[in-house]
Formats: C-alpha cells, structure tokens, sequence
C-alpha cells in the first residue's frame, strides 16, 4: 500500500490542523501562552462591528440570506446562471455533497487534506486517486502543496472545485465555471477572514445541485451573527486588498526564517506555506517545546507546514526556530 492509498484508507482517521488541546497535555502551559501555526487561519481577522439584538435573538429571514448571497455574487464574480448557498461551514457542505448523486468511484488527487476522502467513503464511495469516475474533487489551491488546477481538470459528471484558500488569489480562481451541469466549487469564510469560528462558507454552482443541497441542509442553516458579519465582509474590498498585501509581506518573512534554518520551501499559499525538513516529528517537537504548534503529516516524515503568527508572535517563533 503506498503513502497516497493510505491516506486515501476510509477506516484512517482525519488528520486536522489545530489539536492545540493535545498539543497543552503534552507538552505543558496555558492556551494564551501557544502560538497555534497549525491551521491556515489569517491570524488578523475581519473586524466584526456591533451587531443588533435582533440578529442574535431573530431567526434570520430571507432578507439576510438574499443580502449575504448578493454580496457574494458581487465579490468573487459568480455567474449569473450560477446559485449560491450560504452554509455553516464548508464542512457542512463536504459531508452532504456525496449524496448528490449515486455511490460510484470518485477521484481526489492526493495528497490533500482528507475531509473529502472521508465524505465519500462515509456514503459508500471508493475513493481513488486516478483514474475515470463518476465524481471528481480538485482541492485549488492545494492543500497542502498550493497546487492550482486548470479547467480541463474539470472533467467528472459531479466536480467539486474546493476554493477555500483561494480568495489570497482571486485571479486564478475557477468561479467562471460554477455555472456549468455537474459543478460547485466551495468557499470558505473562516480562511482569507480569519474568522473560523463564524462557521460560515457556501455552495456555489450547477442550480439543481445547490437546490437539493439546500434541501439537505434545511431552514436557517446559517445563523444571524453569520449572515451580518458575512455580508459586511463581503462588501469591504478595501479590507480584502490590504490584507493580501500584508499576507504576501509575512510570507516573505517567514520563508526567509525558515530557509536560513535549512527547510526548503515545497509549497502552499500565502495562508501557510509547506516546507521540507529532515525530520519534521523532530521539528514540531522542537517547537512545541517553545510552545508553538505547528503541522505535520502522516503519510510523509519531510513535510512541515505553517500558517502565519500574528503581529506580537513573530519574536517568539524566530526565537523557537
């Protein structure tokens, strides 16, 4: 069995970033004093403004919905033929995209994170990672590589175009392809926002697709919190520029740190970037001695990756390494 047929194993269990409770009982302190680098998580997140009673005490309404879905056509230019739904999560959204069509084989082009593998396989799915099939998931960018796919990569009868870290850049993304028979591609707002814990993403594609996913999910499946915070996001353009200027300013940053360390740059995005190391169980117990927590992987002993730290943390990483 090779590395990509064991992380495609559906009995394996899901690999995450985050675990930073694990992390404390292992190796002592307080979570205020850890500096989490394990997930792709701006640590500089949307500001959120003061939000109403209403919104907190109020099932939401169609209105909040129609307002947050059109600030999402707006921002990542979806097609007009194209339907949105916003989710509590992409989470939410991976676990009930396998019921849209018959258990068959669907392809997910390892490596890449597994949440995808498990979906299918929960529903009776094989998972491979070649081949034809009935269903495809392109994961664009690439978890945890940075890979990006082309439109002929979009070529299953079901295609999911994963873009949960793609909003760091929106020139590259598929979105113009949402409209097509057969295709969703996801988006995620706790990445590019930081704001994790809104639980916040959408469904964006073939209209019959997102109306039977819509039924999966039922009523007011995203909570009123969400839906503001969401469409305030949305419409800030400003906010989204600067912030991918700062991201692209704190990579270089990080990617000198390491490199003069030795680790050599493998991939990722400007959310987390992938090194290679010579022992990276090695690396992130050296690290998380320091307190700083960062991600490795079970199918390779090289990879080490890392999300950004936030202003005051950068001290503390560049004395860990």
């Amino acid at each position: 069995m090779t590395s990509s047929d064991k992380n495609l194993n559906p009995r394996a269990a899901r690999d995450h970033g985050g675990g930073l409770d694990a992390a404390i009982a292992a190796y002592g302190g307080a979570r205020g004093n850890w500096i989490d680098l394990s997930t792709g998580i701006n640590p500089h997140p949307y500001p959120i403004a003061a939000l109403s009673h209403e919104d907190w005490t109020a099932l939401p309404d169609h209105g909040a919905f129609e307002q947050l879905s059109l600030a999402a056509r707006n921002f990542w230019s979806v097609p007009v033929d194209a339907a949105i739904l916003p989710s509590p999560g992409a989470s939410a959204l991976i676990a009930r995209i396998p019921a849209l069509a018959p258990a068959g084989r669907v392809q997910i082009t390892m490596p890449t994170y597994n949440e995808h593998a498990a979906a299918f396989s929960a529903q009776g799915w094989k998972v491979q990672s070649g081949g034809p099939a009935q269903a495809r998931v392109i994961v664009h960018p690439n978890n945890p590589d940075g890979r990006y796919w082309d439109e002929s990569d979009v070529n299953a009868p079901l295609t999911i175009i994963d873009e949960s870290f793609c909003d760091v850049t929106p020139e590259v993304s598929l979105i113009h392809l949402a409209a097509r028979p057969g295709v969703i591609v996801l988006k995620s707002f706790g990445k590019f926002w930081g704001l994790a814990g809104l639980r916040l993403g959408f469904a964006i594609g073939d209209p019959l697709l997102i109306a039977r996913l819509n039924d999966l999910t039922g009523p007011w499946a995203v909570s009123g919190p969400a839906l503001r915070v969401g469409q305030r996001a949305l419409t800030d353009p400003d906010w989204a520029n600067s912030t991918r200027q700062r991201l692209t300013t704190d990579t270089a940053r990080l990617d000198a740190h390491m490199i003069a360390k030795g680790a050599r740059l493998a991939g990722g995005t400007t959310l987390f970037r992938l090194y290679q190391v010579d022992d990276a169980a090695q690396w992130q117990t050296r690290l998380a001695r320091a307190h700083v927590w960062s991600r490795i992987f079970p199918y390779s002993q090289t990879y080490l990756r890392f999300g950004l730290p936030p202003a005051d943390g950068w001290d503390r990483l560049e004395a860990a390494l």
